[in-house]
C-alpha cells in the first residue's frame, strides 16, 4: 500500500484541482467575475443580510481564488495553502446554498470535493512525490 502513495496522490490531486481549475476558467474567461458576481451572489443574496459590497467582493474574487488554487493543486505547488483556500470556498458556498435552501443536500459537488480536500490533508507527508512541493523539499535537503 505504501508504494502507491505518491500515485494516489497524484491522482486524487489532479482531479480535484482540475475541478476548481476549470471552474474558475469558466468563471473568469467565459462567464466573467462581474457576471459571476451578479448572477449568483447580488442578484441570489440581494434580501439576505450580507451587505451588497461583501457580495460584491466574494463573487469578483472567488473565480480567480479557484483558478489560482486548482492550479497550484494540480502541479503540487503551496498544496496545503491552496487546499486551505479551497476548503474556505467550500465553507462559503455551503453557507450561502443553506442560506436559500436550509435543507441543501451536500452530496453534489460539495461532499465530492470535500472528500477529496479531506483525503489530501490527510494522506502521510512526504508521500506526494510527483509534486513541486516535494521536488523542492528534496532540493532544500541536498
Amino acid at each position: 500500500m505504501r508504494d502507491n502513495w505518491p500515485i494516489v496522490n497524484f491522482i486524487v490531486r489532479w482531479i480535484l484541482g482540475l475541478l476548481f481549475l476549470m471552474a474558475g476558467y469558466w468563471k473568469v474567461f467565459v462567464l466573467t467575475p462581474a457576471s459571476h458576481a451578479q448572477q449568483f451572489f447580488v442578484e441570489g443574496f440581494s434580501d439576505s443580510w450580507i451587505p451588497i459590497w461583501l457580495l460584491q467582493i466574494l463573487g469578483y474574487s472567488i473565480p480567480f481564488v479557484e483558478l489560482v488554487a486548482g492550479l497550484l493543486i494540480c502541479i503540487g505547488f503551496r498544496t496545503r495553502e491552496a487546499l486551505i483556500a479551497v476548503g474556505i470556498l467550500l465553507i462559503v458556498t455551503t453557507y450561502g446554498h443553506a442560506l436559500q435552501q436550509p435543507l441543501f443536500d451536500i452530496d453534489g459537488h460539495t461532499f465530492t470535493r470535500l472528500a477529496l480536500i479531506v483525503f489530501l490533508l490527510l494522506s502521510p507527508v512526504g508521500n506526494d512525490r510527483y509534486s513541486i512541493d516535494q521536488w523542492l523539499l528534496a532540493r532544500k535537503e541536498n
